[in-house]
């Protein structure tokens, strides 16, 4: 086989058999194309299957080389264990990818913002939007981020059949997982705000959020309108759309919420993921302490 049809069949792979999300599979797509470059000889699946612990390491190796940090060389030799895997199964054998500990990685806690700041960094991307309905489109994303838990990914993907929006609403996130959200009453008037502005038709199976010209909206749009309003509020390079999440999260959990519906509804798939959130907490309580306390 051709490198493209390697390729190919692995793109298909993950997008189709795996449904990994349109970012991962550009990432793994890119990696495995990496490694295919570095075999001088061309390469079959057999012969990535064959691929050993030897091979890994002089890849990372040469990956760090050229400045990868540690997060995404984690990141990559994952990568590179699931497409040899891949590869093996597709040569007839049991996938068995080499043993090798990836760099160790310090999980960060998640940085959320306050309240009132994430009340301020939408009213400031709706501020400098360039046309009323623009506005309107930026502050229905950015609520159902904060207000609704949801991904940036997760905002874009929905159609406008959820027109007019109910109390409710059915989200299929990471994994093809769905889960049920709650709608607030902002949110909602945001939503039926926008769809009453854009110039746009909404059919139902369109994508609900249009960008200037009519097409999708892309999410680096809102990334970079919230890039803006940050730097024009004085928030730090953390306040990003994804922030928002995580505010929605720690700000639920510190007003009593319980971890297990959290977890239904941030759509994660294992509680460990949401019992980092207890440390945000904890970490915030222990900031205002060091502050107030005479003898911190």
């Amino acid at each position: 086989m051709t490198v493209p049809e390697l390729l190919s069949a692995w793109h298909d792979h993950l997008a189709q058999a795996r449904r990994r999300s349109p970012h991962t599979v550009r990432a793994y797509v890119a990696t495995a194309r990496r490694l295919l470059a570095a075999l001088d000889d061309g390469a079959d699946w057999p012969q990535i299957a064959a691929l050993n612990v030897t091979a890994l390491r002089a890849q990372l190796a040469a990956r760090r080389a050229d400045g990868l940090g540690q997060v995404s060389a984690a990141r990559e030799l994952s990568a590179i264990k699931a497409f040899i895997a891949f590869a093996q199964s597709q040569a007839g054998l049991p996938p068995a990818p080499p043993r090798l500990r990836g760099p160790r990685v310090k999980k960060g806690l998640p940085r959320p913002i306050t309240p009132d700041e994430a009340v301020h960094l939408v009213d400031m991307v709706a501020d400098e939007a360039a046309e009323p309905w623009i506005a309107a489109r930026d502050t229905a994303v950015l609520l159902l981020l904060y207000g609704a838990g949801l991904r940036i990914g997760e905002a874009m993907a929905l159609t406008a059949a959820i027109l007019p929006p109910g109390d409710s609403l059915v989200i299929t996130g990471k994994g093809n997982r769905q889960r049920l959200i709650a709608l607030l009453p902002v949110v909602r008037e945001a939503i039926n705000t926008y769809a009453a502005q854009c110039p746009w038709p909404l059919p139902r199976e369109a994508p609900l959020f249009r960008g200037a010209k009519g097409g999708p909206l892309s999410p680096g749009m809102i990334r970079r309108a919230m890039a803006r309003a940050r730097i024009a509020l004085g928030l730090p390079a953390s306040a990003t759309p994804h922030a928002l999440r995580h505010s929605f999260a720690t700000h639920l959990l510190g007003a009593g919420a319980d971890l297990r519906s959290l977890q239904e509804l941030l759509g994660h798939a294992s509680l460990s993921s949401t019992q980092i959130y207890t440390r945000v907490d904890a970490a915030r309580l222990l900031d205002v302490y060091r502050a107030a306390h005479p003898r911190a």
